[in-house]
């Protein structure tokens, strides 16, 4: 996942490939309830790993639950004829609604002593329709702060079941959602009615609770979306194991990627046309618009069919959490799109429907808003216009968003505080990055250069730290090729220089931070030796060796961007790349950091000793006939024998944000 404060989005050219899809949140979060209201144990399969899911275990934890994370599996001990707490307990529910809607329903029927929270923006999103309809049945409910809003304290109720519920249907299905999962525990000797007042919104969510309660056993009689009858005798059943589908709302990002972009279509694994889900009838309004879509068992195959796509006018209230992707979809149509029925959207993480208009106008795009609906007109070529999006702290404003860097006018998109993914789908940004494809002189680079100890591999790691971008120590590639050829059984001369070069071409080599992997082995330390550094002169003097790792460092430039530092990179290697800089240091400083790595080993070793060698290495390097060490002609000198690491990579950022369009 990306942490960073921005991720920056080159312009993007097109998309192959297959995408396998995190569980379904909503499919997830329900069942992780459902587990905990029954007798014994359940094993849940493909559980999505997200922040709104850890909120609920966390809480089912605090219940007394059983609660056993093995990846993706998890195993859930419920409380079905068990005790629950009578201590006071206080549950922090984020911005989970899939989590705080349902649980306070369970807890006001169960009774006892609850506080619920949440982060800022939890508190302003509405609950009052779901607290009157559990106050009718007799729960005791209280505000703490503002009413109509969360947090609440929870007491022991004192349960009226002699007449119908009312629950307010058209602002979110979530509260009736709550009811129906709730309502069991306190119908073991009477039947239970819930009268849905004004028009039900998303009634796909509703189908997929219905689904799921008669998985745990409970047969809810739908009258109409009116009425809905929880039969008296009803108990909660483990169905033992359960698989969680993969996430139809996620599905839509790259449904839309595989109508968007060029290239030989997206296969998503995970969720077919037969889902459960509500938001899988998002493919229907992607084929309006001219996406080409065919399914199979678990998995949807999309292609770019009618293009530009073509504008639509459609009633999103099956789908409000997809319609989203819809408003950017339209950026690309013919004509204007209109969605209507969205009134959901503004009570959800954000008011969805300001974010999208605003966010769309950074583009460049014309948008015309209502209280439920949203008309956004095309961006045709010539008039896209690099944006940073605000992003809410709404995973699906940053999800949306990114497909605008597949733009007509090939300008680069900036998505602010890109980790908001986490509440649904921590590794969006990877999967998207994983079949997305620009022009290689459109993914960045940035080039550190330097001599030896300068400093340059701590500075580049933290600057790709900083921006999301893949690292590369070019110097340690030829310590990995050396130590890779040893093991081998290869020798590091010139009669075995074909075969370490074959060697070097494919070397399964990575770099995260200061951790050097070679496939699964971490040689970090092994690589860092004094008789490391030998082998790799050795290996570097060979001419072949040189050419496959020159192919080798290439590969590295990758999807969002790269840091490459060395002592050609900015010469050789990357001359072309937009922002190159030359580190320095005085040798008498490098000598002194130099000896406190060396002493920190155990290695004894002399100040004086170390700043003749550093001055003798840098006479060679200088020197060089190949690839001699030297700055590029339009490279930044950045002198940090003063310079702390934070204020050096301060300074490479501030280069490189300006040179950004946003």
């Amino acid at each position: 996942m990306f942490s960073t404060a921005f991720l920056d989005l080159p312009a993007l050219q097109g998309a192959s490939g297959t995408v396998t899809l995190p569980g379904s949140k909503s499919i997830s979060n329900r069942v992780l309830l459902l587990s905990a209201l029954c007798q014994g144990t359940t094993v849940v399969h493909d559980l999505l790993d997200s922040d709104d899911t850890r909120v609920m275990l966390a809480a089912l934890r605090q219940l007394g639950c059983g609660v056993d994370v093995q990846g993706t599996t998890v195993t859930i001990t419920g409380l079905g004829g068990r005790t629950w707490p009578t201590e006071a307990i206080e549950f922090f529910m984020g911005n989970a609604g899939t989590a705080m809607r349902p649980l306070t329903a369970a807890l006001a029927v169960q009774g006892g002593d609850f506080t619920l929270k949440g982060v800022p923006r939890m508190h302003e999103r509405p609950i009052g329709d779901l607290v009157d309809a559990l106050r009718e049945l007799g729960c005791a409910i209280d505000y703490l702060g503002n009413e109509g809003y969360p947090p609440l304290h929870i007491g022991n109720p004192a349960l009226q079941l002699d007449k119908p519920i009312p629950v307010r249907g058209d602002v979110s299905s979530q509260f009736l959602t709550a009811l129906l999962m709730a309502l069991p525990l306190a119908a073991q000797n009477r039947a239970i009615t819930i009268e849905v007042v004004g028009e039900l919104i998303s009634k796909p969510y509703i189908e997929i609770t219905l689904n799921l309660l008669a998985r745990y056993g409970i047969a809810v009689e739908r009258q109409g979306w009116e009425r809905f009858v929880i039969p008296a005798g009803s108990r909660y059943q483990s169905p033992g194991t359960i698989h969680v589908e993969a996430d139809a709302s996620s599905a839509s990002y790259f449904i839309a990627l595989g109508a968007i972009a060029e290239g030989d279509g997206i296969r998503i694994q995970g969720v077919g046309a037969d889902s459960i889900q509500g938001d899988i009838r998002f493919m229907d309004a992607a084929a309006q618009m001219g996406a080409k879509i065919t399914s199979g068992p678990n998995w949807l195959e999309i292609k770019r069919g009618a293009w530009p796509l073509k504008g639509i006018t459609l009633d999103c209230n099956h789908i409000p959490d997809a319609a989203m992707t819809l408003a950017v979809m339209a950026l690309y149509a013919d004509g204007p799109t209109t969605l209507r029925n969205i009134a959901s959207w503004r009570v959800k993480e954000t008011d969805r429907i300001v974010a999208i208009a605003t966010e769309c106008r950074k583009l460049g795009a014309t948008v015309e808003e209502g209280p439920d609906w949203i008309t956004v007109y095309p961006l045709p070529s010539k008039e896209w216009k690099a944006a940073s999006i605000h992003t809410y702290d709404d995973h699906r404003v940053a999800m949306c968003f990114s497909l605008a860097a597949f733009n007509a006018d090939q300008v680069p998109v900036r998505i602010e505080d890109p980790k908001c993914v986490a509440k649904t789908f921590p590794d969006y940004f990877e999967a998207l990055f994983s079949v997305a494809h620009a022009k290689p002189q459109d993914i960045p680079v940035i080039c550190i250069d330097g001599p030896t100890a300068s400093g340059k591999g701590t500075l580049a790691s933290r600057v790709a730290q900083a921006l999301g971008y893949h690292y590369l120590d070019s110097g340690a590639l030829y310590r990995v090729t050396a130590y890779a050829a040893l093991k081998a059984g290869l020798t590091l001369e010139a009669a075995d220089e074909v075969r370490i070069a074959d060697l070097a071409r494919t070397l399964p080599v990575r770099f995260e931070g200061d951790t050097v992997w070679l496939g699964s082995e971490d040689v970090s330390d092994a690589i860092r030796t004094e008789q490391a550094g030998m082998n790799a002169s050795k290996v570097s003097v060979l001419s072949a060796v040189r050419t496959a790792l020159v192919a080798l460092q290439h590969s590295f430039q990758r999807l969002p961007g790269l840091l490459a530092d060395g002592r050609d990179m900015g010469t050789v290697i990357f001359p072309d790349a937009p922002l190159k800089v030359f580190l320095t240091a005085s040798a008498a400083q490098r000598a002194e950091r130099r000896h406190k790595q060396l002493i920190s080993k155990g290695i004894s070793t002399t100040l004086d000793s170390l700043r003749a060698d550093l001055e003798a290495r840098d006479a060679r390097d200088s020197s060089r006939s190949v690839a001699p060490l030297k700055a590029a002609q339009d490279a930044f000198q950045l002198d940090n024998s003063s310079l702390s690491i934070e204020a050096s990579v301060d300074q490479v950022l501030t280069w490189w944000q300006a040179k950004q369009p946003f």
